[in-house]
């Protein structure tokens, strides 16, 4: 699959708020497809290698341990997770590193809303993951639609808008981006 053709669609409404001792990292976005085909790509190892910066050792669809694979990088590293709510397909929630990752899905007219929540320490890294999920979330869409484009993680993202995201995610959320690689 080539990356080549992935062009950063416009800029989505993300907010950052209080979640206890840290900060959410918020996203919404609808997609024209059922939940179950929402829900397959979140949770099923071989689609999250199509999309997402990880991969599982085992379908993200009952609580318990996990091994999260981060492929973001040119060396995989394992990151030992755990899934502390699924609920298909509505909820699916699990540990990533120091982060939380909340995925909500319901039904929007003849599709799906999933709303995002990432919850996380420093609220300074709020529009460098917004960025990130941005694209991600560009390239599921793409994927569900049935035109893949394949994962844009890591140094890829750089070559396909994440400066320029990161930069106007930052704005949008009235954050002082940190200085990040060009």
């Amino acid at each position: 699959m080539t990356t080549n053709s992935y062009q950063p669609g416009p800029l989505r409404h993300a907010e950052v708020a209080r979640d206890g001792d840290g900060w959410a990292l918020i996203f919404t976005r609808d997609f024209p497809q059922p939940p179950a085909a929402v829900w397959a790509a979140l949770t099923d190892p071989d689609e999250l290698r199509k999309w997402a910066p990880y991969t599982a050792d085992r379908p993200l669809t009952a609580t318990g341990p996990v091994t999260l694979i981060a492929i973001d990088d040119e060396e995989e590293r394992e990151l030992p997770g755990e899934i502390t709510a699924a609920d298909p397909p509505a909820l699916l929630e699990f540990t990533w590193d120091t982060d939380v990752l909340r995925w909500e899905l319901s039904t929007a007219g003849d599709g799906t809303r999933l709303r995002l929540i990432h919850r996380l320490t420093d609220r300074a890294t709020s529009p460098m993951l917004a960025a990130g999920w941005h694209v991600c979330l560009d390239v599921i869409e793409l994927l569900l639609a049935g035109t893949p484009v394949g994962p844009i993680t890591g140094p890829a993202a750089l070559e396909h808008g994440w400066a320029e995201l990161n930069a106007r995610y930052a704005e949008q959320l009235g954050i002082e981006p940190p200085d990040t690689p060009r």
